[in-house]
């Protein structure tokens, strides 16, 4: 077999890349360990920078998100029980839209469908035998039992924290950086119509964090903070709906509907970066290169960025007439996507930092964290810089 880019990870960052570049006129192949239903089984983000929602458009799978999403002109921080709106469109004329990653990965996984071109579900055993020299070469164990390869100019790796691209790295050739947090979020999906239909709610307490978001007008996802050692069972709905609404101001708490949850799992929080994010024919993108702590809703969005940037570059390659990889839209790659990455990073790290309650944190510590947050409050120009980072930095040119 034969293409010029194989994408390993069919994911929102492995079939929006696929699409940008299809459009593009570049031949993809797409390889997924695990089967179409699984892929979309996963529970994940549900909060769209602008930026996120252009680049869908470009991708041709704009038209049910614009019809169904549901923007956000606002969100809310909740601190010490008073609700501080954060005025999006006023503060830096942006906004952010909730819709579900499922729909965006169903939106994704149809328009591939419809186009033709090729994706390799439950691909197992995936491995990059080359990717370095002449020849970028990745194989497989179909269905069928016999194993396939497929040689192409360039690999994009797109498969996720565990996946096998930066796996196959020489540990010498990359050097990361990681922030484990001591605490875990605490997830519940319900179908119930949202406390805050208009904006999420980001709430610190005494008690520890709260959020409430939404993936629909009928579907709402809370989230509290928890320990580590907790497990889904120490936290029946009985237990869930009145932590909650005890971390939340009065008016969010009273608009909170109760339901039986639909999902409910513990998720660890992290920050990490590889660097770079390119290897000779290879090249990192979304969660295979970077996690982020899901304060800010940037996971999703950060990986959508890496593809389009990724996606630019690759165009730019195949338009000088290069095969070989060593174009200069592709050597650019990595330092220009971490410059975003990194700034992302920051952002996410900070306001997990300021808006959750640390174990070991001193009693100097609660007071800069209380008066980070009246800062907050009371200043324009730090509302302005939150909005700013919330709806999305602008792309790296």
């Amino acid at each position: 077999m034969r293409t010029q880019v194989v994408i390993v990870g069919a994911g929102p960052a492995g079939l929006v890349l696929g699409q940008l570049l299809h459009r593009a006129g570049i031949a993809n192949l797409v390889l997924e360990r695990h089967t179409p239903d699984h892929v979309l089984s996963r529970i994940r983000a549900g909060i769209l920078e602008q930026t996120s929602v252009d680049t869908l458009v470009a991708a041709g799978v704009g038209a049910r998100l614009l019809a169904e999403g549901i923007p956000h002109d606002e969100l809310a921080i909740v601190h010490a029980g008073r609700k501080q709106p954060l005025d999006l469109t006023r503060l830096v004329g942006a906004r952010v839209m909730a819709y579900g990653q499922t729909e965006i990965t169903r939106d994704l996984m149809q328009a591939r469908e419809a186009s033709g071109q090729e994706t390799v579900y439950a691909a197992q055993g995936v491995r990059l035998d080359d990717w370095q020299d002449t020849a970028a070469v990745v194989s497989w164990h179909g269905s069928d039992g016999v194993r396939h390869s497929v040689e192409a100019d360039l690999i994009a790796g797109c498969d996720g924290f565990h996946g096998v691209c930066r796996a196959s790295i020489p540990a010498a050739a990359m050097r990361t950086f990681e922030r484990a947090y001591p605490f875990g979020w605490l997830g519940v999906m319900a179908d119930v119509p949202p406390a805050s239909p208009h904006a999420v709610v980001y709430a610190h307490s005494d008690r520890g964090f709260a959020l409430c978001s939404m993936r629909s007008r009928l579907r709402s996802r809370y989230y509290v903070q928890c320990p580590l050692s907790d497990r889904v069972e120490d936290w029946p709905d009985a237990r869930f709906w009145p932590e909650l609404k005890a971390r939340l101001d009065p008016e969010t708490a009273a608009a909170v509907v109760e339901g039986p949850s639909i999902e409910k799992s513990i998720a660890p929080l992290r920050s990490f970066v590889a660097e770079p994010m390119r290897f000779g024919r290879l090249f990192l993108a979304g969660d295979a290169a970077h996690i982020v702590p899901p304060t800010g809703a940037k996971g999703l969005n950060l990986a959508i960025s890496d593809v389009a940037l990724l996606a630019e570059c690759i165009a730019e390659h195949y338009a000088g007439g290069h095969s070989k990889g060593n174009s200069v839209a592709l050597a650019a790659y990595s330092d220009r996507a971490l410059r975003r990455v990194w700034a992302v990073e920051r952002f996410s790290w900070w306001a997990t930092s300021l808006l959750h309650r640390f174990p070991e944190m001193d009693g100097f510590g609660v007071r800069m964290q209380q008066a980070e947050l009246e800062s907050l409050f009371g200043s324009v120009a730090a509302r302005t810089a939150f909005a700013e980072n919330y709806t999305g930095i602008a792309f790296e040119s």
